[in-house]
């Protein structure tokens, strides 16, 4: 993607449809006047007097408890520099959102516009009793130091500077995973820190706290050595100055164990890194380009563990593994402070949980077969699930045993249960299937790619590595639409009525007249189909000319699947294709069937479409919970709409006891786990959080999905069809771009799986 495009695509994320990232929703009812009584004048003086008795009440009656400032003056954005607190706002709300899809928390940024230390001090203290903690954010050195060192002394609630302890906890966590995989004692290792700024200042004293010994430390920064004899060091590159007689990186390198980069791009050169002791640990750190290639220096050295801070190669330091769950676990029990103590629980939660048994969501947003402690991975991936249940309980433990925890936690369990629930990690699933299907894109043909917003959704997904488009449809409107768009790329164009595709088209026209010959076809007929855009589509899917096809943006889903089940077919051994609706819901991913195909299906159906969803769910990482929906309740009807799902239950406990299933229920009996508990304690269900719904009739399934994306505003992935012989997935009419780039992605992923399923077949 070019740099221009890349730009006028930010301005507008961040444009439209309204500035921003962020915004505030109420969170009580406000419909009535009586809610507005409550809401404010006269109810709310009764709170208020309660927090005047008592100022503590204020976590009680107030979100203070749940609420942090993002707090810059803009003076050290990464990568921009002293751009001033307007400029620097964007940054600011990007971090609230990371704090609110990571750990439920919510942040609200606050860009100040001075640069005195003591007025920023200042600000900060009369604002912060609206806040429960304070992170503070890009701010220059040697000022970040001061500022927060006294906010900490001087507030009674959380305060970090994440530029500096969001690194060192990360890069803490991967360098102790790293020794223990080198057999290497902290200790004993020497260590070269280049960069001299708050992170490396605050990553140096961390790996102190945790036994690395002065005399082995070298840090350097622009100038090169920093030594005690040099002279007008500041206090903090006086407390890491050495005394050998060095005075450059290269001779740093020499016999160097560990080196950690936040610095520059391209300081570290083969040569240097062939100079380090055995099993060397580099952690090039700079962002964007690190300060040695990252290509390069796993081919110089076949021996090393190597992290950067990108996201395109293994052990990534990301902030995100740290600050959204420090300030979680600190929140939750109301800490003062995040000491020492706490930054250090989460340094070994963070280690720990990368030797555990990898999810195989995780594994599978990330491509792998099995992720495994090991050289290339020493920290846990950004969008592991387990993270807000194993971070935050560490860091609210050690803020109880140092005596910092104004509200201690009895119940353990009960509050990792509360994290899973409050932390939104299921609301990834977009973001996993982007991951996915970027790791072995495949070839998918959009049948109406001469319309605006199709040809949209292939661009993005081209430009995202998602899939490599294959554009159907009038060539030159299709041209002029990409010129438009910019969207500059050698693809693949197709006009199925154009004499140039004639070869092709009579290829596609005499297979399809040899398999549906006994169905009424004539060869002159399937010549005529086959400039019908979608039978062209699905023959290029069925002879392998495309891994998977997109279409139904146009034209209504009958018309476009009928083609599909003429060309493509069900797969063996099925009986009845169907669709599943993936939901994005704040309770996490809803999985619903059959919303698409299926009218009225029979027990037997009902039982093979919930077969087919628990897969769909798996695929996607899942472990399916599946509720069988009807009007009644475990027998409470015996009319046959009931009672044919209730069928449809006994056919999968007798021939799928593996699976989670049960009904036949209503639905609000399905979603409510404390309901369920305690009216049907015998069910399969019981005590379990329901993900994936099957209905008994489309009209109830369509009508369903419908409403939650309307009403509620759920993003919605499908529908994805399943059973079919090939990958191909039909569009609701008038289907979104963002819509269409997910469901890109699921063909591409679609397509992977039936990859390895047939290179399974073929070993065997």
């Amino acid at each position: 993607m070019s740099k221009q495009k890349t730009r006028r695509e930010a301005l507008v994320y961040h444009a439209k449809p309204q500035p921003g990232k962020i915004k505030i929703v109420p969170t009580k009812p406000y419909a009535t006047q009586r809610d507005l009584g409550l809401a404010y004048s006269p109810g709310v003086a009764e709170p208020c007097l309660e927090i005047a008795k008592n100022k503590d009440n204020v976590y009680k009656y107030t979100a203070k408890g749940n609420i942090v400032a993002v707090i810059s003056n803009g003076t050290a954005v990464l990568g921009l520099g002293d751009i001033g607190p307007e400029a620097s706002k964007p940054v600011m709300e990007g971090k609230c959102l990371l704090f609110k899809i990571f750990a439920d928390i919510d942040g609200i940024d606050i860009e100040l516009d001075t640069t005195d230390v003591e007025k920023f001090i200042e600000t900060v203290k009369i604002i912060a009793p609206t806040f429960g903690g304070i992170n503070l954010e890009d701010i220059k050195a040697p000022e970040a130091f001061e500022i927060e060192r006294r906010l900490k002394e001087e507030l009674d609630i959380p305060v970090m500077h994440d530029d500096q302890h969001g690194t060192a906890i990360i890069s803490a966590a991967a360098l102790l995973n790293a020794l223990v995989l080198t057999n290497k004692k902290i200790s004993d290792v020497r260590i070269v820190i280049s960069g001299a700024g708050a992170a490396a200042v605050s990553c140096t004293r961390l790996y102190k706290a945790f036994g690395a010994s002065d005399k082995n430390i070298v840090m350097l920064d622009s100038k090169g050595v920093i030594r005690s004899d040099r002279g007008n060091l500041s206090a903090e590159k006086l407390e890491f100055a050495t005394d050998r007689k060095i005075d450059t990186l290269e001779e740093a390198m020499k016999d160097a164990d560990v080196f950690i980069g936040l610095s520059v791009k391209d300081i570290v050169s083969a040569e240097m890194l062939l100079s380090m002791a055995k099993d060397p640990i580099v952690f090039a750190m700079a962002n964007p380009d690190p300060e040695i290639d990252y290509n390069l220096a796993i081919k110089t050295r076949k021996d090393i563990i190597m992290a950067t801070g990108r996201s395109d190669h293994p052990n990534q330091v990301n902030n995100v593994l740290g600050f959204p769950f420090i300030f979680r676990g600190a929140l939750d029990v109301r800490a003062t402070k995040i000491n020492e103590a706490m930054k250090m629980a989460a340094v070994k939660a963070l280690a720990e949980l990368t030797k555990e048994p990898v999810p195989e969501q995780v594994n599978i947003a990330y491509g792998q077969t099995r992720l495994t402690f090991g050289r290339d991975y020493i920290i846990p991936k950004p969008f592991d699930p387990r993270l807000i249940s194993e971070i935050p309980p560490a860091v609210a433990k050690a803020a109880m045993e140092s005596g910092v925890a104004k509200m201690p936690i009895d119940d353990w369990d009960k509050y990792r249960e509360e994290l899973l629930q409050r932390s939104g990690n299921d609301n990834k699933i977009v973001r996993l299937l982007h991951d996915r299907a970027r790791m072995n894109p495949k070839k998918i043909v959009y049948a109406e790619a001469d319309h605006l917003d199709v040809l949209k959704a292939a661009q993005i997904a081209y430009e995202e590595g998602l899939a490599t488009p294959i554009l159907l449809g009038n060539k030159v409107i299709i041209s002029e639409l990409m010129k438009e768009l910019e969207f500059d790329a050698d693809i693949l164009i197709i006009d199925s009525h154009a004499d140039e595709t004639n070869d092709k088209r009579n290829h596609y026209a005499a297979k399809y007249f040899e398999n549906r010959q006994r169905s009424g076809v004539s060869l002159f007929g399937a010549r005529a189909k086959m400039k019908e855009r979608n039978y062209f589509a699905a023959m290029m899917v069925l002879e392998g000319d495309a891994d998977g096809m997109i279409s139904g943006y146009s034209r209504a889903y009958p018309t476009v699947v009928k083609p599909v089940f003429e060309v493509i077919g069900r797969a063996a051994n099925v009986k009845k294709v169907s669709t599943v609706n993936i939901m994005i819901t704040e309770r996490g991913p809803l999985f619903l069937a059959d919303t698409s195909i299926n009218i009225d299906p029979s027990a037997e159906e009902i039982a093979e479409i919930a077969k087919m969803t628990a897969n769909v769910a798996t695929t996607f990482g899942f472990s399916p919970v599946m509720a069988l929906l009807s009007y009644a309740n475990f027998g409470s009807s015996t009319h046959p709409r009931a009672t044919k799902v209730k069928e449809a239950v006994k056919i999968l406990h007798a021939n799928n006891p593996e699976l989670v299933v049960d009904g036949e229920i209503q639905i609000d009996f399905a979603l409510n786990k404390e309901l369920h508990q305690g009216k049907f304690p015998f069910s399969k269900l019981s005590g379990k959080k329901v993900n994936t719904l099957i209905f008994p009739n489309l009209e109830s399934a369509n009508i369903t999905y419908k409403l939650l994306k309307e009403l509620n505003q759920a993003d919605s992935i499908g529908p994805i069809m399943v059973g079919l012989r090939r990958s191909v997935h039909i569009l609701q009419l008038g289907a979104s771009v963002d819509e269409m780039v997910n469901m890109t992605a699921v063909a591409v992923i679609d397509a992977q799986e039936r990859e390895k399923r047939k290179l399974a077949k073929t070993q065997k």
